[in-house]
């Protein structure tokens, strides 16, 4: 079939087909008046246009507007089963893959804790495998898996960089092995990146076109969206700031061999349990609540929300210096990437920097105040759960939606 051209009657019709989409995908159920009218297209074309995209397993059927004055009109909604994407987190504890449908509804999920010497490739195709056949469906009924993992794989030579601290993730050959594994196409991206595509298509950083997201779990990292682009950098590395050299910390050399930074040892979880201990906080009683294996952090995470959260709970005395001293830690490298970036807002998310909660971010905003040019709006992540899971089922639909809203082939 010719390529369609600007202006033919096949391109026009395939625009309609993708704003229909588009509309169903953000409103829900719809009947064809409305669609009609939120597309301007006449009841006959928009009756056509329905047609058409039922005919070919886009639309279904879904019933009737019921209870308004008047005949019942039908509706129509995105077909769920049109296709399936699959997202994957890696942490050094466990692999926690899912399964959604082209509406973006998780349809099951299943998760793999770390063992010693497990291979990569081992523990994603059980975990994606795992989930697959929780939702009914078998590997080749994915259209796109998005892995996301701490560091980023260097584009130049494929290896992963940044994260020395995930184990049987740094063959020279593993994105190899892995596509071999895997009948679909695979995509990878850095976990603290897909945190922040969770909360520009769902959560506290919709409608911003220029945003930095902020996280501390196991590691210190940003996410940096300029024009409503992720900025990757040439390596991948863009974001990894926890090698931040910053005041209060000496200088860290071979950084990469260290695996952390200036900013890392100021403001990591490593370092709060310490803290707190010399302002006089009491560690709180943990007796029984041990990490178990495959838990989606590990100890030193589990420490620090559980110091973070006592303090939120009750911000006064000694927990209230905890407080401080934590936001003027972390004030201190954002510092510098609120000069460089100037933001709109920051999003505050990763376990450690949630526990904190409302008293930790307005101490933070009141200390950035004062040491950055500018002043962004600090605000909350507001994807709570498993927010880099959702952040590669999102960019897994995202790409896979474009294949198969496309009606102009």
């Amino acid at each position: 079939m010719p390529a369609a051209t600007p202006g033919t009657p096949s391109l026009l019709r395939a625009m309609n087909d993708r704003a229909a989409l588009e509309l169903l995908l953000t409103h829900g159920p719809l009947s064809r008046t409305r669609i009609g009218h939120l597309t301007g297209l006449s009841k006959p074309t928009a009756s056509q246009l329905l047609a058409r995209l039922e005919a070919v397993g886009l639309v279904v059927a879904t019933g009737t507007d019921g209870g308004r004055p008047g005949p019942s009109a039908q509706l129509y909604a995105i077909n769920p089963r049109a296709a399936y994407v699959g997202g994957l987190d890696v942490t050094p504890e466990r692999v926690l893959a899912a399964v959604a449908d082209l509406t973006g509804t998780v349809v099951a999920t299943h998760e793999v804790p770390y063992t010693e010497g497990a291979e990569a490739v081992d523990q994603v195709t059980e975990a994606l495998g795992g989930a697959v056949k929780a939702a009914g469906l078998t590997r080749t009924d994915l259209r796109r898996v998005v892995i996301g993992t701490p560091g980023a794989f260097d584009p130049q030579t494929g290896r992963l960089r940044y994260a020395s601290h995930l184990p049987g993730w740094h063959s020279p050959t593993l994105l190899e092995e892995l596509a071999a594994a895997l009948p679909m196409p695979v995509e990878y991206e850095n976990d603290v990146n897909l945190a922040a595509v969770a909360e520009q298509r769902l959560g506290a950083a919709r409608g911003h076109e220029d945003f930095v997201l902020l996280w501390n779990e196991e590691g210190l990292g940003a996410a940096l969206v300029l024009g409503g682009r992720l900025h990757r950098g040439w390596t991948g590395g863009a974001g990894e700031v926890g090698f931040l050299p910053v005041p209060g910390r000496p200088l860290v050399r071979e950084v990469t061999r260290a695996n952390s930074g200036g900013y890392q040892e100021l403001a990591g979880v490593e370092g709060l349990p310490r803290l707190a201990a010399e302002l006089g906080v009491e560690p709180p009683d943990t007796s029984g609540g041990a990490e178990a294996p495959g838990a989606p952090h590990g100890p030193e995470v589990a420490a620090a929300v559980a110091l973070l959260t006592r303090a939120a709970a009750a911000p006064e005395g000694a927990q209230l210096r905890f407080l401080q001293s934590y936001a003027t830690a972390l004030a201190t490298g954002l510092a510098s990437v609120v000069a460089v970036l100037d933001p709109e807002i920051v999003v505050l998310s990763g376990a450690a920097i949630s526990a904190g909660g409302e008293p930790l971010r307005a101490l933070l905003e009141a200390e950035l105040a004062e040491l950055a040019p500018s002043r962004p709006r600090l605000v909350p992540g507001e994807v709570r759960e498993r927010p880099v899971l959702h952040g590669a089922l999102e960019s897994a639909l995202a790409a896979t939606r474009d294949e198969v809203f496309d009606t102009s082939g």
